[in-house]
């Protein structure tokens, strides 16, 4: 079984097939959050740094004596129960978020994330899509035809001029068919895909 796709154009004709392997799963709800939860959590920094009670400053001495005052035994006021104490369990620098994605759990998400896609009609198919300069007021007249604002354009390959034209724009992106993510896919309301893209990414998912 072979889908439809429309290619829009100045007599809204045309189409193109494509596998149903592909662009005709159901939704899997579960399996798509898990790797776009996945991508998400490897993009983070790590930044973050927190000290233990060794690290912090101070608390050489003992609060007080160990008995008869009353009170619970304290050996440090840099205790990670006191104010002002060390982290028992600090974030560091070198912390890894990354979590395990499998290729067959990978390729299932992104046909399901594509699929759901084309049964919204929000996966827009054309024959090319380019600009004549890197300009972004070129890009956004070009994107004006189709009617489009918040997008994510799919090409064979990163086209200088649409790349230099499309940065200042927060709400569209443009990236190559063999690197396109799941987040950046479910990130807009529109994905605007070429047909030479549409192949590729046929033959990566596959």
């Amino acid at each position: 079984m072979q889908l439809q796709l429309t290619i829009p154009g100045p007599a809204n004709k045309g189409s193109v097939e494509v596998s149903d392997i592909v662009f005709g799963n159901d939704f899997n709800e579960a399996l798509v959050h898990q790797i776009v939860t996945a991508y998400m959590a490897e993009a983070r920094q790590g930044s973050r740094a927190q000290k233990t009670r060794t690290q912090v400053r101070g608390g050489g001495k003992k609060p007080w004596k160990q008995k008869g005052t009353g009170r619970a035994r304290a050996g440090s006021i840099r205790s990670p129960i006191w104010v002002g104490g060390g982290r028992a369990h600090p974030s560091t620098p070198d912390e890894n978020f990354t979590k395990k994605v499998n290729k067959k759990m990978f390729k299932n998400a992104m046909r399901s994330i594509l699929s759901e896609l084309n049964r919204q009609e929000r996966l827009i198919v054309v024959d090319n899509f380019s600009i004549e300069e890197a300009k972004t007021k070129a890009l956004l007249s070009k994107l004006k035809e189709f009617d489009l604002s918040d997008v994510l354009i799919v090409t064979e390959a990163i086209d200088d001029a649409l790349s230099l034209s499309s940065r200042n724009l927060y709400t569209v992106d443009v990236q190559e068919a063999m690197t396109v993510d799941p987040v950046s896919l479910i990130g807009y309301n529109k994905v605007l895909v070429t047909v030479g893209a549409l192949k590729q990414l046929e033959e990566r998912l596959a």
